[in-house]
């Protein structure tokens, strides 16, 4: 059975001018990669530095019904914003995107009590990471055009974890009881090269919210309803490629079940990577896998590890593709919310069957 080593709190990732390499599960006080000494070979100006720095923080929202996701991204060249709302009986999408060239805001570089926001006419996306208060907010206005509808949604996590509350395995709850049980997050630090890397924060929680889209009412039950919240900060190699995976349910036992798997091009992956699984806020960190798709004629990808812990098989629903080119920059971006099939194991060697569970795959070549 895989084991990875949790390391205790700390402050920040950043030891005298060095990156530190590692996981945990409490978020750091603050992340400020420019506090890094020299992670490249040669010294160069901060602005430079700062604008090697791509951040981006993401929403993955689920109940029976519907799936939301949510990105807002400061890739320096230019700013994005992406929401995809799929309604799964119906078979309907909303998908709006917006790009906003040249700098501006950057994320905050604590999550205990900070805010972000991009305005533009007819668009407003705000998040509000308050983990001081054990809660995360998103707030998403779309105004209507002639081709789209119009779509508002708020949203909040309720992450009910009092700072040092000791992690018990919950016994298995009724939907009802759910959105009481505590969180256990995921804090990772990888790296790319010697003293350059990235830090990725996720956390699992029940939602509970409100949205509108086209004139109709929508509710999120946090009985019902699950999120996954993401922050990344990292000096990303120039045309690197990623692949992440995430979904989120409730099992037959009413208990809320939530995963993570990414393949990207970090260093000594099998001691610390991104991936792991949640049952009722008890997190499992997951070894490195291994996302293939045997032909571009083939929609199905294929996820698996070397440890016998996680065997999936997702199946695209509806195509989300993306092509961004800005001077010398072209970055490609393909999330498509879809269908999962398969198996993963905790580290209690339970067996987590999935069948038809939906969840959201993405591919991204950053070459920015």
């Amino acid at each position: 059975m895989y084991v990875r080593e949790i390391q205790p709190p700390r402050a920040t990732p950043i030891d005298k001018g060095k990156q530190v390499q590692g996981t945990w599960t409490e978020a750091f006080d603050e992340v400020n990669l420019l506090d890094i000494r020299k992670p490249y070979r040669f010294p160069i100006p901060r602005g430079l530095r700062d604008s090697r720095i791509k951040e981006w923080e993401s929403f993955l929202i689920q109940d029976d019904k519907y799936l939301l996701f949510a990105v807002l991204a400061n890739i320096k060249v230019c700013r994005y914003a992406s929401i995809i709302l799929y309604d799964k009986e119906n078979k309907e999408k909303l998908w709006f995107k917006k790009l906003i060239p040249g700098t501006g805001w950057h994320l905050p570089r604590s999550l205990k009590n900070a805010s972000v926001d991009s305005r533009s006419w007819g668009f407003f996306f705000r998040i509000h990471s308050w983990l001081d208060a054990h809660t995360i907010k998103l707030d998403l206005d779309i105004e209507p055009t002639r081709k789209r509808p119009s779509f508002t949604a708020h949203a909040e996590f309720n992450l009910a974890e009092e700072p040092g509350q000791p992690m018990v395995q919950p016994q298995a709850v009724q939907p009802e009881a759910a959105q009481s049980i505590a969180v256990q997050p995921l804090t990772v630090s990888l790296m790319y090269a010697e003293n350059r890397g990235m830090y990725t924060y996720k956390t699992m929680a029940p939602v509970r919210g409100d949205m509108v889209f086209g004139g109709r009412h929508i509710s999120l039950n946090p009985a019902r309803t699950s999120g996954l919240f993401c922050d990344f900060k990292g000096f990303f190699p120039y045309g690197g490629n990623s692949q992440w995976c995430g979904a989120l349910f409730l099992d037959a036992a009413g208990r809320r079940i939530g995963f993570t798997v990414s393949e990207n091009p970090a260093r000594e992956s099998y001691a610390n990577n991104e991936n792991c699984l949640w049952i009722d806020g008890v997190l499992t960190p997951l070894p490195p896998v291994k996302i293939t798709r045997n032909a571009e004629d083939e929609p199905e990808w294929i996820i698996q590890d070397m440890e016998g812990m996680v065997d999936l098989v997702f199946t695209p629903v509806v195509q989300i593709r993306y092509k961004l080119n800005i001077l010398l920059s072209q970055s490609f971006y393909d999330s498509p919310p879809g269908l999962f099939n398969g198996m993963i194991v905790s580290s209690k060697g339970e067996e987590i069957h999935l069948k038809n569970v939906y969840g959201l795959g993405e591919k991204l070549h950053l070459q920015v």
